[in-house]
């Protein structure tokens, strides 16, 4: 039997192929698309997507990382150009930690935070 059957094939005969009585596996429980973001889909919404310092971040490389200290004299560079970004927004935490990021714009929200920790914007064109 070919592999694309096999599922559907494997749950004939058994009334409800694995989805239970009446009114399971219907319609669009949760909603459809991203609904329920502010409501009952929040949670995931805050533990899995959080704001965008955390994307900051994670442009600097591991082994950089590693190395860092408050007080080091080497510091990252995050030019988010490189990376397909062109704004970078203040929503999300910073690790105390000093580095220039490099961008188009910057929110004063984020050049507040970027300061706050140390680091130093630099507007390019």
């Amino acid at each position: 039997m070919p592999t694309h059957l096999s599922k559907t094939r494997k749950h004939r005969g058994h009334v409800s192929a694995g989805h239970g009585r009446v009114g399971k596996h219907r319609k669009h429980p949760g909603g459809r698309g991203l609904a329920g973001g502010q409501h009952h889909h929040r949670t995931n919404f805050d533990k899995y997507h959080p704001g965008y310092f955390g994307k900051l971040w994670s442009l600097v490389p591991a082994e950089e990382k590693k190395d860092l200290k408050e007080d080091s004299e080497v510091v990252p560079v995050i030019d988010v150009l490189q990376h397909g970004y062109g704004k970078v927004l203040g929503k999300g935490q910073l690790p105390k930690l000093p580095f220039i990021v490099k961008a188009r714009f910057v929110s004063a929200k984020a050049e507040a935070k970027i300061k706050e920790a140390g680091g130093v914007v630099s507007l390019v064109a």
